[in-house]
């Protein structure tokens, strides 16, 4: 029936492709401001989290500041006080504090 449609209406088909033209150029624009910003600040929170050392002040998702004691393939175990320590996993850290701690103190 579509096919009789757009067979009967030369004009139609010039329609429909200028149709798929902009809904390829909106899914176009819609990765390059949304999808691929986002994959990129996930793949530098991901090299953060790799690139974590002992002695590395960072904030966990949910708000505990800690200097890294250790680390592990998938857990950081943190010290927040004096003699407490508590275990982490790794994708709860959120921010290495490091760089700006040392700017803070110049």
């Amino acid at each position: 029936m579509l096919n009789l449609i757009l067979q009967a209406n030369p004009q139609a088909q010039g329609s429909s492709l200028s149709m798929w033209i902009m809904l390829a150029l909106i899914f176009l624009v819609m990765w390059f401001f949304m999808i691929r910003p986002q994959r990129k600040q996930q793949k530098e929170l991901e090299a953060m989290r790799n690139s974590l050392k002992k002695g590395d002040k960072v904030i966990t998702a949910g708000g505990i500041y800690g200097i890294v004691a250790e680390v592990d393939e998938r857990t950081v175990l943190m010290k927040v006080d004096d003699n407490v320590k508590i275990r982490v996993d790794k994708t709860s850290i959120q921010k290495d504090m490091t760089d700006q701690a040392n700017q803070a103190k110049k």
